[in-house]
């Protein structure tokens, strides 16, 4: 079994910027993946970005250039950079950490963007 714990998330102003991370423990052989998703009130979850043990990356188009995923293969930890928040990227923010035995989502930290 694997364990995710999320942190970073809160209230911000637009404009403002977050890091979250995400730390994987417990039963890991071989992680291939970790990405971010988002769910907004009403809407689906969505790829935020994803990161690969390659550290290849990929982004939703639309957060191009002000978010950024980056990872610590010692720590099994990933995380976001999110720079120049708005409104709209108010959601619960989850991880996701794709091994080779397993997929595996942590519980979620909320972000709010608001004045």
């Amino acid at each position: 079994q694997v364990q995710l714990v999320e942190s970073g998330g809160g209230l911000v102003q637009p404009g403002g910027s977050l890091r979250l991370s995400c730390a994987a423990s417990g039963n890991i052989f071989s992680i291939v993946a970790m990405a971010w998703y988002r769910q907004a009130p009403g809407k689906e979850r969505e790829l935020v970005a994803a990161i690969t043990s390659g550290d290849s990356t990929n982004y939703a188009d639309s957060l191009k250039g002000r978010f950024t995923i980056s990872r610590d293969n010692a720590k099994n930890t990933v995380y976001l950079q999110m720079n120049s928040l708005k409104p709209e990227d108010t959601a619960v923010y989850y991880c996701r950490v794709i091994e080779v035995r397993g997929n595996y989502w942590g519980q979620g930290t909320q972000v709010t963007v608001s004045s």
